[in-house]
């Protein structure tokens, strides 16, 4: 009966949580408290752990919940249902998406958009970067190695176009940063 209970629960989960995983969380709640698999406060601490491991925070609850209830079928049986109308809505866009895509119009609107999400993020970059160390917030210090960091990996990633005549990959990029912030900041 349980694993009929988890299918349901994380199926409906599933298919009406629109917004991402933080709109999903009142979803989760509910159906976790309405099936009373866990109680408000065991569920408040796991959407905080759920939020700092890896992996998609409704995926990692709805595991944990399946896991705990029906064991590693449960568990298995709660990620597929709450993973599979997604899945199954992606397959559905792509095939539609593939035929649209062929579009001369819609790809020169692509074309358009590219830039424009590079500019975002580079500016979501520039930004983390300017509240790090010029604008610190919380009254925390001043962090003045932030922005020489960010120029030494731009100089990195322009400079080796330059002078290798190719991109550094972006798994080289951050493996390089991660050693930068270990040997500035420590562990």
């Amino acid at each position: 009966m349980i694993y009929l209970e988890l299918l349901i629960g994380f199926l409906v989960v599933g298919l009406f949580s629109f917004g991402g995983a933080y709109g999903a969380i009142p979803l989760i709640r509910d159906v976790v408290l309405y099936y009373g698999w866990l109680d408000e406060e065991v569920i408040m601490d796991m959407i905080a752990v759920s939020e700092s491991t890896p992996g998609p925070i409704t995926v990692n609850l709805a595991t944990y919940v399946g896991s705990t209830k029906g064991g590693i079928p449960g568990g298995i049986i709660a990620t597929l249902a709450v993973v599979l109308p997604a899945f199954f809505l992606i397959l559905l866009i792509m095939i539609v998406l593939k035929k649209v895509l062929e579009n001369k119009y819609v790809r020169a609107v692509l074309g358009g958009l590219m830039p424009c999400i590079i500019g975002i993020i580079g500016a979501t970059g520039v930004y983390m970067v300017l509240i790090s160390s010029i604008y610190p917030a919380f009254e925390a210090e001043r962090d003045i190695a932030a922005p020489i960091l960010a120029a030494v990996l731009a100089l990195i990633y322009f400079g080796s176009r330059k002078v290798l005549k190719h991109k550094v990959s972006p798994i080289m990029l951050i493996a390089i940063a991660a050693c930068f912030g270990v040997a500035v900041y420590g562990i």
